[in-house]
């Protein structure tokens, strides 16, 4: 799996909680050729994470979303991107 991690070392510590989702649009090809392209959210608390579950379903490009304790998540894909969440 090529995994882009946008976070900073002390966000790696501090966002414990993702939002996560399968972009449909960019899976199966490019760096997620014959898989899933996932990406994660990257919040500081559970709550952040669960709010931002309403922003993903409302797109049309999203699907499977879930919130995650970072530590927990075992994503299956061939690509993954994490962002950092913030209030949108």
């Amino acid at each position: 799996m090529i995994t882009n991690d946008h976070r900073t070392n002390a966000q790696k510590i501090t966002h414990r909680y993702f939002t996560t989702a399968t972009d449909r649009l960019m899976s199966g090809w490019g760096d997620a050729k014959g898989g899933a392209s996932k990406c994660a959210w990257a919040w500081e608390t559970r709550e952040e994470a669960i709010a931002h579950q309403a922003v993903l379903k409302a797109r049309g490009d999203m699907s499977y979303v879930y919130w995650h304790h970072a530590k927990a998540w075992k994503p299956r894909a061939a690509h993954l991107s994490i962002y950092v969440g913030r209030d949108e």
